[in-house]
């Protein structure tokens, strides 16, 4: 046999599913399967091969990496990301630290719009550089895939721009991507937020189905947003352009976004830091994936997520960064299955079906993303020396991924741009 890579001696080959590859919910969260003492074969683009080291076939490699006492994982899949923006808001974290709220920094000009006016004021080229380097950050981190929002444009222009560089994100790298329109994230100043929800309908959302730009579509349901009403309209127009819905729901009020969601067959709810039981029966009842963002919670102080009683409800659970310049300023995969972890009482295992099998799932991606499948994408993180798999949350300021690989080659770390 031959392969381009042969990763031996691996101490724990984890998330390896030889059959069914899409969505696991509650108790199914806590299994994690491992083989120990592993092999694991790429060729070309492909996982084309693995099992134990004492059942290794005679094998002719182009490269062999050494993973004695290193773990290797499917890479992390972050399904919800503000990746493409202009420049960083350190100035309103410091806001925060002195008392002002999420709302009070809004309602001055900042938050979305603050970073609205800055991507207006950078050309596409820039955008795309910039947005360069946070992309080598996550991969240097783990992360094997990504979703990537618009929504600091605000007009048809620069929503579009913004969603070009997405796009461009994943044809110039190795980095797969989904992109998702978000153009009803917060209303521009100089409109009225009935006239900017159909310009968001009537314009924008043709003009970015027009050039493709957007797998996905999303709403920012919250009280001083977009409304209920509002939010399904959005939706609903989408869905007549073949765009799927995610939803912003409930992070910092409960404002019905869950219920909407389901009802217009949403594919996620993302945030969840406001809902009750009557929320998590809701989505027990549909087929809208939770998904919970302890980045932007730690970040903005807010209670985390009830993920531990949805998982016990029988929900499926996704964990994803929400990495954006206000709110979630970092994309380390690793800390959120950390603050998973520590924050909502998730298990590590619990946490590390949340960032790869059910992050794929929510990309609808499983036939390609989160698992140790033969066929699958060759996109896996190899860590340094651990003693186990729980120290990659135990350890959560530890710099832990030695080795990135995505479609099959090594990632050498760019630096900064």
């Amino acid at each position: 046999m031959t392969c381009d890579i042969l990763i031996h001696d691996i101490k724990g080959l984890v998330q390896v599913r030889d059959g069914n590859t899409g969505l696991v919910c509650g108790q199914d969260m806590s299994v994690l399967p491992v083989i120990e003492n592993a092999w694991l074969a790429i060729e070309g683009e492909q996982i084309s091969g693995y099992g134990n080291m004492a059942e290794l076939p005679s094998m002719k490699a182009e490269r062999r990496i050494d993973a004695s006492g290193r773990f290797v994982f499917p890479s992390f899949v972050d399904s919800h990301t503000h990746l493409v923006y202009a420049n960083s808001r350190e100035e309103e974290f410091v806001m925060k630290i002195r008392g002002m709220s999420y709302q009070e920094i809004a309602a001055r000009g900042g938050g979305i719009l603050n970073s609205a006016a800055k991507v207006r004021a950078a050309s596409e080229e820039e955008l795309f550089e910039r947005t360069l380097t946070r992309v080598d950050e996550i991969i240097s981190t783990g992360t094997g895939a990504v979703e990537i929002k618009s929504g600091y444009g605000l007009t048809t222009a620069d929503e579009l721009k913004m969603l070009r560089v997405a796009r461009r994100i994943g044809r110039d790298t190795p980095l797969p991507v989904r992109t998702t329109f978000l153009g009803a994230h917060a209303v521009p100043q100089g409109t009225t937020r009935e006239l900017y929800v159909r310009s968001v309908i009537e314009e924008m959302i043709p003009a970015v189905a027009g050039e493709n730009l957007a797998d996905y579509i999303d709403v920012f349901c919250e009280e001083g947003f977009f409304t209920v009403q509002e939010t399904e309209a959005i939706l609903t127009a989408g869905l007549q352009y073949g765009l799927k819905g995610r939803v912003h729901a409930n992070q910092l009020s409960n404002s019905g976004a869950v219920q909407v969601a389901v009802q217009c067959g949403a594919l996620t709810v993302d945030h969840l830091e406001s809902i009750g039981e009557s929320e998590i029966q809701v989505l027990r009842k549909g087929r809208t994936i939770p998904t919970v963002l302890p980045g932007a919670a730690f970040f903005l102080r807010l209670p985390y997520p009830p993920a531990r009683r949805m998982i016990d409800a029988g929900l499926p659970l996704v964990v994803a960064s929400d990495y954006n310049p206000g709110s979630a300023p970092t994309g380390n995969m690793s800390l959120m299955v950390a603050l998973a972890c520590i924050g909502m009482r998730l298990s590590p295992e619990e946490a590390l079906n949340a960032v790869t099998l059910n992050a794929a799932a929510a990309l609808e991606w499983t036939d390609a993303l989160g698992s140790i499948t033969r066929g699958k994408l060759a996109n896996i993180l190899i860590t340094r020396p651990m003693p186990s798999i729980a120290y990659l949350a135990y350890a959560w300021g530890s710099s832990l991924i030695e080795t990135v690989i995505l479609r099959g080659k090594v990632q050498q770390h760019r630096g900064s741009v």
